[in-house]
C-alpha cells in the first residue's frame, strides 16, 4: 500500500509540537508521545484520527510496547479495516462510538451535491469565483496561513487545531495532499485541503476570507473537489464530522457536510492502559473521580 496522508511520516512530524511521533512498525500507525511526569509518558493518536495500513498487526505493536507507556488514546479512521472484536482486543479499557463522519459514495453521487440547497449555492459560488487545482500546494503556504488565521480568529481555535506555520509547511509537503483554491479578481478568497489514501479522499481543512464566505466559495470548492475525485476514479470522499468534541448533527458544519454526503460512518474513541499502577497513581494524584474521560488523569485538558 502506498503510504500517503495520515499514514505518512511528514504528517506525523507536522504535529511534533504536541508530542514526539512514534511509528508502530507492524501496523503502520503513528502515535504522539506525551510527557506526564518525570520519565513517564502516554500517547495519543495523531489528529484528526488514527489510521493504520494493517489494522490486524496493531495487537502485535501494542504487545511490543509492553508497559513503556502509561496509556494510549485514539480516535479511529472511519474507513479503517477493523471490526468490534479487533477494537476490543486492542483497546480493552475504552472502545465506544465517538462521532459520525459524513461520507460521499462517489459512484452514487458522481461527485455532486446531494441537497438542492447545495446545488443552488454551488451554482452561485461558481459564478462568483474561479476554482483552481493547485499543482504545487507548497507554493500557496502564505495564502493558506493567512486564510487559516481568519478561521482561528473567527472560531477561537486553540490547541492542536491551531496549527503553526511549520506544521502547515509539513502538511502541504505530505504525499497525498490535494489542494484547491478559489479566486476573485486574482485574490485567493478560499482554499480546501484533502489527503488521498488508497481509494478515499479525506477532507482535511478549509479556510476562507470574509469575502469568500459571502461569495459562497466553499460550495464552489467542494463541488470542484468532489467532481475531481470522482473523475479520478476514487471510491469515497470522507468529509469529516461536525464541530466540537460532542456530536451535534445539526450544527452548521454538520449541515454543510451532510449536503454533499450519501451516508455516514462511525469513528470510535478507544483507550488502552499499559501500566495500571501508574495510571491509578496519576488518577489519584490529580484527584480525579469517576469519569468517562480517557485517560482519566487528563480529564479537563481541553477546557
Amino acid at each position: 500500500m502506498l503510504v500517503t496522508g495520515y499514514l505518512h511520516q511528514h504528517y506525523a512530524e507536522s504535529l511534533s509540537e504536541f508530542g514526539d511521533p512514534l511509528l508502530l512498525p507492524r501496523s503502520g500507525g503513528w502515535l504522539l508521545l506525551r510527557r506526564i511526569e518525570g520519565a513517564q509518558t502516554d500517547a495519543m493518536g495523531i489528529y484528526p484520527f488514527f489510521a493504520c495500513s494493517n489494522w490486524n498487526a496493531l495487537p502485535s505493536d501494542f504487545q511490543d510496547l509492553g508497559d513503556s507507556l502509561v496509556s494510549v488514546v485514539v480516535v479511529t479512521d472511519p474507513f479503517g479495516e477493523y471490526d468490534g472484536a479487533l477494537l476490543r482486543q486492542c483497546f480493552p479499557d475504552a472502545a465506544a462510538p465517538f462521532k459520525s463522519h459524513f461520507v460521499a459514495d462517489l459512484a452514487v453521487s458522481n461527485g455532486r451535491a446531494t441537497s438542492k440547497h447545495h446545488v443552488r449555492n454551488s451554482e452561485i459560488g461558481l459564478s462568483n469565483v474561479a476554482v483552481e487545482h493547485c499543482a504545487d500546494p507548497c507554493a500557496h503556504l502564505d495564502d493558506w496561513v493567512r486564510l487559516y488565521d481568519v478561521l482561528i480568529q473567527r472560531h477561537q481555535i486553540s490547541g492542536i487545531r491551531a496549527f503553526s506555520r511549520y506544521s502547515f509547511s509539513q502538511q502541504l509537503e505530505t504525499p497525498g495532499m490535494v489542494c484547491f483554491r478559489a479566486l476573485r479578481d486574482q485574490r485567493t478568497v478560499g482554499m480546501i485541503l484533502w489527503y488521498v489514501q488508497g481509494a478515499v479522499a479525506y477532507y482535511h481543512l478549509g479556510a476562507y476570507t470574509d469575502e469568500g464566505y459571502e461569495l459562497r466559495a466553499s460550495f464552489a470548492l467542494f463541488h470542484t473537489a468532489l467532481d475531481y475525485f470522482s473523475q479520478s476514479g476514487l471510491h469515497f470522499a470522507s468529509l469529516g464530522a461536525g464541530a466540537g468534541l460532542t456530536e451535534d448533527l445539526d450544527d452548521g458544519l454538520a449541515r454543510f457536510k451532510r449536503g454533499w454526503s450519501t451516508g455516514t460512518r462511525p469513528s470510535y474513541l478507544c483507550g488502552r492502559i499499559f501500566n495500571r499502577s501508574e495510571y491509578d497513581r496519576f488518577k489519584l494524584q490529580r484527584g480525579v473521580g469517576e469519569t468517562s474521560y480517557f485517560p482519566a488523569y487528563r480529564n479537563g485538558e481541553f477546557n
